[in-house]
């Protein structure tokens, strides 16, 4: 069986022509899956042969919602969806002045392997299609009824370890026929995987690239970030570098702050070396606890900022959203798996 979500239009063209369908149809299939159609039967602008040859060809994902946590403060809801396999997956809708984001996940676990991220804990079991990456949008704007004009793949998983993937989802998310969201109002977050930052820069796409740098030496970033150990941070500022020169796009460079481990002044003092000649945005993060980790959150956020601030760097603390529901990647995930073994802990790593 065939994932039709996951093609694009040029695919499905050359896919309804194998089935003696005239190219026009495609694009009719392509708007009702990009609406949220969940069978064949719903597309009543299709001949009911041409319906039955479908369902009897492809698939079409649908996501179900698991668990759904709304925060009565700020908006914020948090999905965790079900998928066709029985694997979960979260998003995060968010809501700002300007406009609603949704965060999406592109892989079910994560192997980066994070001391501070409740994502990786128990690994990567898979990566994510482009069809259940794009749905994690669809859907959300569909259950919540309010437009989506942001993403950020943030989620669950390390973007660019699923790259193919990913870039068809991009594909997709921003064809003029499907959702139509512009490059410019997408976000993509790594850990830092440097081969795979300069094939990006490659395709000068429009979207904000955001490192997840989260300290500025390797002692600590190898002791957080076991993908350090195989990069260096003097390898990733030069990837970092390289692709604001191929782009010209300015790079995010996101700083979750743990008390006693990344914030003291000297590191904020090496990280504004980093950054000197290249143009760069900090964003501070106040860490989200996480239960099995002993990393507690700095108490240190205001004076590292405005160290950054006074040697020209633009740093900003990120908004934390979500404070009465597990909006933490990774943590409803958790609690879920926990009981569906039986138990009421967390599992272990």
């Amino acid at each position: 069986m065939t994932d039709i979500k996951s093609m694009n239009l040029a695919e499905m063209t050359a896919f309804l022509k194998a089935l003696g369908e005239p190219a026009f149809r495609a694009k009719q299939v392509f708007q009702w899956l990009h609406r949220g159609a969940e069978s064949f039967d719903e597309m009543t602008n299709l001949s009911k042969p041409l319906r039955e040859k479908l369902s009897a060809a492809c698939f079409i994902t649908v996501p179900a919602v698991e668990r759904r946590q709304v925060d009565s403060q700020d908006g914020t809801v948090k999905y965790l969806w079900r998928l066709g396999d029985g694997n979960c997956i979260e998003t995060v809708l968010m809501r700002y002045h300007h406009g609603n984001t949704v965060c999406i996940s592109s892989q079910v676990g994560c192997r980066m392997g994070c001391a501070f991220c409740a994502s990786t804990l128990g690994g990567k079991v898979r990566d994510l299609t482009p069809s259940e990456m794009l749905d994690q949008v669809l859907f959300t704007q569909l259950d919540a009824q309010t437009p989506i004009s942001n993403i950020v793949l943030m989620g669950i998983g390390e973007p660019l370890d699923n790259f193919d993937t990913v870039m068809r989802f991009l594909e997709l998310v921003n064809h003029p026929d499907g959702m139509n969201i512009g490059m410019r109002h997408i976000s993509l977050s790594t850990c830092g995987l440097t081969e795979k930052i300069d094939k990006l820069a490659e395709l000068r796409l429009q979207l904000t690239l955001s490192v997840s740098l989260h300290a500025p030496d390797d002692e600590t970033r190898s002791r957080i970030m076991p993908v350090n150990r195989s990069v260096g941070v003097e390898k990733l500022f030069r990837a970092c570098r390289r692709y604001f020169e191929t782009t010209g796009r300015r790079i995010s460079y996101e700083y979750a702050m743990i008390d006693g481990v990344n914030d003291a002044d000297w590191q904020a003092d090496l990280l504004v070396k980093h950054l000197r000649g290249t143009p760069g945005h900090v964003n501070l993060i106040p860490l989200n606890e996480v239960a099995e980790s002993p990393l507690k959150p700095s108490r240190r956020v205001a004076a590292f900022q405005k160290r950054l601030e006074s040697q020209g760097v633009t740093a900003t603390v990120r908004r934390k959203l979500g404070g009465e529901i597990d909006a933490s990647c990774g943590q409803l995930r958790r609690k879920v798996q926990a009981e569906e073994a039986g138990n009421t802990e967390t599992p272990p790593i």
